[in-house]
């Protein structure tokens, strides 16, 4: 026998024994982000306890349970309305044949890359109190309808979060097996018929899945309903904490997210009934709905709601841009590119760190199947449901209480953004790493490669377009963030959101139209990625 053949065995131990190291390395490290990441949350439980006995009495107090109401109230139109529009669009750009479909599946698709404070805003600068469109035409004796209040609130997030919903059922419907629905007409089902019996429970969980979006951002929205004057849980945590009763909006938001568990929770009902789904290898998504001469009118629909959500807020940024507006007298509210690149490089340092963080976590849930890393990929998603003003409320309070040198730091609100958006990473990394031919790899590792040295070599370079995919919506929606943004920054520090946030408190709307320009231009770039990722 030769040394080579003698040493090999030992060889093997010690590659395999440091393997397994890395193996638990990764698995530590992974549980160890996921708990941090949620930790800051149970310092809500730590102030809301300061509250003593008086916190049963506020929790179920008259004023507390009228903003519940509304709050959910609000959930429940905007999700409706949402799902009215969004799943009629659905059907008209897959399985109608309209003219220019492609042209109208992007259209309308779009205003989910305008933040929705920013249409609040643009519907006030034109038809509120101070709104141009409202001064122009009181001269003539015409009152211009208010859209402040709950009805308002509730046009402006459904305009901008129907597309949830519309996106979610249009992946429905292009993965649905025509031939169910053809046979149900060749017995002598009718369209609507066939629709309720066939298709309808087959893209119900797609459906259920952008309502649960639209749910979620509804309640967490904070924006809107501050802009439109609309008093829900957002608003009234924001006060509470502005009026130094931290106690009060910690226990507010424990409510807060307690509906949001409740929201997941019915969500997961609908989403686990597949008693709709019929596994088939007929032809996915050729179903043809003809209109005939209704084709042109159908198209009333998707051009009403690109003008309402698209044209108008972007008319009325081009027209504060042109003409100036009231304030640009004032040299204590201006405009400089520097909140620009400040909103840049948070957003660059949150992408950077969410990918760092979500690699390790991603890795484990898909190379080891146990219940722990199951749970390890999913607590990070409960800083994804947490409504931005509730985790920012905890890490003030926890960041004060506990490490009082981050209070209003940089990097106290990068890992705002981290908490909040890091599932978007883990999602895209998980799903690259999932589409690996794990032949490949063992074929590293067969030529003596480590498990590291197979990842360096064969994974990362397979795995590298989820990960800029990954960091491109973390950054891109760190961009628009502005509950957590307008708590947590420094003293000064001033962004994109934030300047339009002071803006349209001061009412100098035209002050606001460059970073509004901005944010959309760059928010945009989220729907590119989005867009280019669907096969059509």
């Amino acid at each position: 026998m030769s040394v080579r053949e003698r040493v090999a065995p030992a060889v093997d131990r010690v590659t395999g024994d440091a393997d397994r190291l890395v193996g638990v390395g990764v698995g530590v490290l992974a549980t160890v982000i996921a708990v941090a990441l949620v930790f800051p949350l149970g310092w809500l439980a730590v102030d809301a306890a300061t509250l003593g006995p008086r916190a049963l009495e506020l929790a179920v107090d008259s004023q507390t349970l009228a903003v519940l109401g509304r709050s959910v109230a609000l959930v429940a139109v905007v999700t409706g309305a949402a799902a009215l529009i969004g799943v009629p669009l659905a059907v008209l750009t897959v399985q109608a044949a309209i003219p220019f479909r492609r042209f109208w599946t992007v259209l309308v698709a779009l205003p989910l890359a305008v933040p929705s404070y920013l249409g609040a805003f643009a519907a006030l600068s034109a038809f509120g109190p101070r709104g141009a469109l409202s001064d122009a035409l009181a001269p003539l004796g015409i009152t211009v309808p208010t859209v402040e209040g709950f009805a308002g609130a509730a046009l402006i997030l459904t305009l901008y979060t129907y597309p949830y919903v519309f996106l979610t059922t249009r992946a429905s419907l292009l993965s649905l097996d025509a031939s169910l629905v053809e046979a149900a007409r060749t017995l002598n089902c009718g369209r609507l018929g066939a629709f309720r019996r066939v298709t309808l429970p087959q893209i119900l969980p797609g459906i259920a899945a952008g309502a649960l979006l639209v749910a979620l951002y509804t309640l967490a929205d904070f924006g809107t309903p501050n802009f439109m004057n609309v008093d829900v849980f957002t608003q009234f945590i924001y006060s509470r904490h502005r009026a130094n009763l931290d106690g009060y909006a910690a226990l507010l938001s424990i409510q807060l997210l307690a509906v949001t568990a409740v929201i997941l929770a019915a969500e997961s009902r609908i989403g686990a009934d597949d008693s709709g789904a019929y596994a088939s290898r007929g032809n996915r998504g050729a179903a043809e709905l003809d209109l005939g001469l209704w084709r042109y009118p159908a198209l009333v629909l998707p051009a009403l709601v690109a003008v309402a959500a698209l044209v108008l807020p972007i008319g009325i940024f081009a027209m504060w841009l042109v003409r100036g507006g009231p304030g640009y007298e004032f040299a204590r509210l201006t405009f400089s590119w520097s909140f620009g690149w400040n909103s840049v490089y948070v957003s660059l340092l949150a992408a950077g760190a969410s990918v760092l963080v979500a690699l390790p976590v991603a890795l484990r849930s898909v190379a080891a199947d146990s219940r722990l890393s199951s749970l390890t990929a999913r607590v990070p998603y409960v800083g994804y449901a947490t409504p931005g003003i509730v985790l920012a409320i905890a890490l003030v309070s926890f960041s004060l209480d506990v490490v009082p040198a981050l209070d209003r730091t940089i990097p106290i609100l990068v890992f705002a953004y981290v908490v909040r958006f890091m599932p978007q990473a883990i999602g895209s990394i998980r799903t690259s790493t999932m589409q690996v031919d794990r032949q490949l790899v063992e074929a590293a590792r067969t030529l003596g490669r480590s498990r590291a040295e197979a990842f360096r070599a064969v994974t990362l370079p397979l795995i590298v377009p989820g990960i800029v995919t990954g960091a491109a919506l973390v950054f891109l929606t760190s961009m628009k963030e502005l509950p957590a943004t307008l708590l947590l920054r420094p003293l000064g520090f001033d962004t994109l959101a934030t300047f339009i946030w002071r803006a349209e408190e001061a009412g100098m709307y035209g002050q606001a139209a460059i970073p509004a320009f901005v944010l959309v231009a760059v928010s945009g770039l989220s729907m590119a990625v989005l867009l280019a990722q669907e096969d059509d």
